[in-house]
């Protein structure tokens, strides 16, 4: 779908008013909505990661909280297997 439509679509021009963007960002996200392949072109965003546009629904900001969250959870995934292996060892 976005192939076919406007780059300025999903993509913001310089200087462009809040307002403005939020609109355009909506219009590209009701796009991403109907994409067969909205998934894997999110997931392709986040792991370059695309710093500019809307791909996969999600816009660079939104896209850089996922990416927090998910470093977060890794974390915890990560300080939750060293806690069982020390308790295993421990035990």
């Amino acid at each position: 779908m976005c192939r076919r439509d406007e780059a300025g679509l999903f993509f913001a021009p310089s200087k462009e008013p809040t307002a403005a963007r939020l609109s355009r960002e909506e219009a590209a996200k009701r796009v991403c909505a109907r994409c067969p392949v909205m998934v894997e072109c999110r997931e392709h965003a986040l792991l370059q990661p695309e710093p500019y546009g809307v791909w996969g629904g999600l816009t660079a900001a939104e896209r850089r909280v996922v990416l927090a969250r998910r470093r977060r959870r890794e974390m915890e995934l990560k300080k939750a297997a060293r806690a069982t292996a020390a308790n295993r060892i421990a035990g």
